[in-house]
């Protein structure tokens, strides 16, 4: 070897041996030929020491890395960083980062003692638990989540989450909901839908995290078994709002855990389990802590006892929603009803429940004094009589729903109108194919002067003659919905529209299509002044009706002529009118207009939020492109 020589200014040679004591300092000695050897030092030492590896005259050296720090010290090193905003971007270095950052919770992250803080912190936030985030399909993946984990910690934190499908090749797992657990200790609401891969182990590590749960939504999660619930409620005491649906593990054990843990518990929601019976409802209602008001049962093996003890125990119930039990009969609606424990009912839901009678409907009408809301689907066995009682003794009812209730008439439908109380303000039938077009010359009785919104769909066998009665008994509307009805003419109509007395506001007139111009004309020249929305979605109309509204309804923001057989002439008219503005327009399916249509949709466009076009085959997609263009506020349907 040569001689070795340094350049500090004393030069010293040595005969032979190594020139540094550390034999670790042997990177630092680069080999420049065949006869001299030159050391160089490092201005500043690097903490890791890059090998070299020589090759002949040649050398390579590795990037230090630290990567292979082991995942214990990476571990320290994440929690110990001075913010969040340097964990996030951590995280985004790769999987692995992102993972040990997700895995640490709030409580592992190292004081900041040193006085740093990170700018992002530096920020006034809302508040925790202020941030709501939903994944969807393909998204819905355990990295997703982490990096939700990570990415709102130092942005409030994340309060709500909705997890909506899953990823049949990396869905969602126990591993995504621990990363949720550890890093988004103030989550209040979490809602998880048709996630077969989450079981008990992934709602355990949110029992443990999230203690501040308040509403929890799981539907079709079949892993998910009684044992998610128990640890729920030990770990979430402060539960107020849990809706469970297509979980066919989770059966009375888990409710009766709830039952017991989670005093603050206002609604709950239950369908399509068929492990929950009547031992898991009771426990819900009869616990001493219940404070229910909201209580939603459907498709359960449930009987007439956990009727009764809803009407025994819920006693805070003001909204009840019984769907598709076939186990409870008619004696479970009556001991409801006679239990005197729903005081405070407000409204009642039924649908598709055999034990809605005559009886059983009657009963739960003496035994909620303060119903206000009811909507009746699908009772088979509610006949004209059982109507009529209702009406009667449920003298604060204010909102009264029928659809396909068969056995409901002519007789039903105006017995209960001269019948009820003097609160009633909304009536809705829907789909009852027993009701005809008979007159039934009505007596003269005070017409129901509190009615102000009235809706009557698809029924077929309804006419003139019984829109002309509806007329006198009501003449308060303000709201009209005669959607399909084929019997309807302009013989009946005008004579209710000319009997409201108050000013019609919103006017639905869909699918009546023996209705002419002739009503349009009348009711824009009668209402003007107080419409704000009229749909003729179907409707035999043409240009005239469309100058009617367009120098009457100086108020009209809302208006619907898809499939009408209006012209490019109609919308002008309307793009004339200096009073009108239009917000939502909706054409689709107007084959008569065309291009010639693009000046007036341009200057309509000027109120215009929401525009409907599709279906208009003589517009072409230029002209489509351009009104995009031009109606950049506007969003168009095309």
């Amino acid at each position: 070897m040569s001689k070795i020589f340094s350049f500090s200014g004393t030069d010293t040679f040595f005969s032979g041996g190594s020139i540094y004591p550390n034999p670790k300092e042997s990177s630092l000695f680069f080999s420049l030929g065949h006869h001299v050897d030159v050391y160089f030092p490092h201005r500043k030492r690097s903490r890791i020491s890059a090998p070299i590896v020589l090759s002949g005259e040649r050398f390579e050296q590795k990037r230090p890395s630290i990567e292979i720090l082991p995942d214990e010290c990476l571990f320290e090193i994440f929690r110990r960083l001075p913010g969040g905003q340097e964990r996030s971007s951590c995280a985004c270095v790769s999987k692995r980062w992102l993972t040990l950052v997700s895995n640490i919770c709030k409580d592992e992250i190292n004081d900041n003692k040193d006085g740093v803080v990170s700018e992002v912190e530096d920020q006034d936030v809302e508040g925790e638990g202020y941030l709501s985030r939903s994944l969807e399909g393909k998204k819905a993946t355990d990295v997703r989540l982490a990096a939700l984990a990570v990415g709102t910690a130092s942005r409030g934190g994340l309060g709500k989450l909705f997890i909506r499908g899953s990823n049949s090749t990396h869905g969602v797992t126990s591993v995504g909901l621990r990363a949720i657990s550890r890093g988004c200790p103030s989550l209040r609401v979490l809602s998880l839908w048709n996630l077969s891969s989450v079981g008990d182990e992934g709602m355990c590590e949110v029992a443990k995290g999230c203690h501040q749960l308040e509403k929890i939504d799981l539907c079709h999660c079949p892993a998910i078994t009684d044992k998610s619930l128990l640890a729920l409620a030990k770990g979430c005491p402060t539960l107020k709002d849990l809706t469970i649906e297509g979980c066919a593990n989770i059966g009375n054990e888990g409710l009766q855990a709830v039952a017991r843990s989670c005093p603050n518990l206002k609604s709950i929601s239950i369908k399509n389990c068929p492990l929950v019976g009547d031992q898991g409802i009771a426990s819900m209602l009869s616990s001493a802590s219940c404070t229910l008001t909201k209580v939603k049962l459907q498709t359960l093996n449930i009987t007439d006892v956990s009727l009764a003890v809803i009407g025994h125990y819920g006693k805070a119930v003001t909204d009840l929603s019984l769907t598709n039990l076939p186990n409870v009969s008619e004696k479970g609606f009556w001991v409801m009803g006679n239990g005197h424990g729903l005081q405070k009912l407000k409204s009642f839901t039924v649908t598709s429940c055999r034990g809605i009678t005559d009886l059983g409907l009657e009963a739960v009408a003496k035994g909620c004094p303060n119903l206000k809301q009811s909507c009746l689907h699908k009772c088979a066995f509610l006949s004209d009589n059982g109507l009529l009682s209702f009406a009667k003794i449920a003298s604060s009812l204010e909102s009264l729903q029928l659809e396909e209730c068969h056995r409901i008439t002519q007789f039903g439908l105006f017995g209960s109108l001269l019948n009820c109380g003097a609160k009633l303000k909304v009536f809705s039938l829907v789909n009852c194919l027993d009701i005809k077009d008979l007159n039934l010359g009505l007596p003269l009785v005070s017409p129901c002067q509190s009615l102000r919104s009235l809706s009557i769909r698809n029924c077929p066998g309804f006419g003139d003659s019984s829109l002309v009665a509806l007329g006198k008994l009501c003449p308060q509307l303000q709201h009209l919905e005669l959607s399909g009805l084929h019997g309807v003419t302009d013989a009946g109509f005008l004579p209710l529209v000319e009997s409201c007395e108050s000013g019609l506001v919103k006017v639905n007139l869909s699918g009546c299509v023996n209705l002419s111009d002739k009503v349009v004309s009348i009711l824009a020249d009668l209402h003007g002044g107080t419409l704000e929305m009229i749909s003729l979605d179907g409707c035999t109309i043409t240009d005239a009706s469309l100058v009617a509204i367009a120098e009457n309804c100086q108020l009209l923001t809302d208006l619907d002529v898809s499939k009408c057989a209006i012209t490019d002439s109609g919308i002008a008219a309307l793009a004339r009118s200096n009073q009108i503005n239009l917000q939502i327009l909706s054409m689709s399916g107007c084959s008569k207009v065309t291009n010639k249509i693009l000046p007036s949709l341009i200057k309509l466009g000027e109120t215009l939020l929401g525009l409907n076009l599709q279906h208009c085959n003589a517009i072409s997609s230029s002209a489509g492109d351009l009104l995009v263009e031009q109606l950049w506020r506007c969003d168009i349907l095309f």
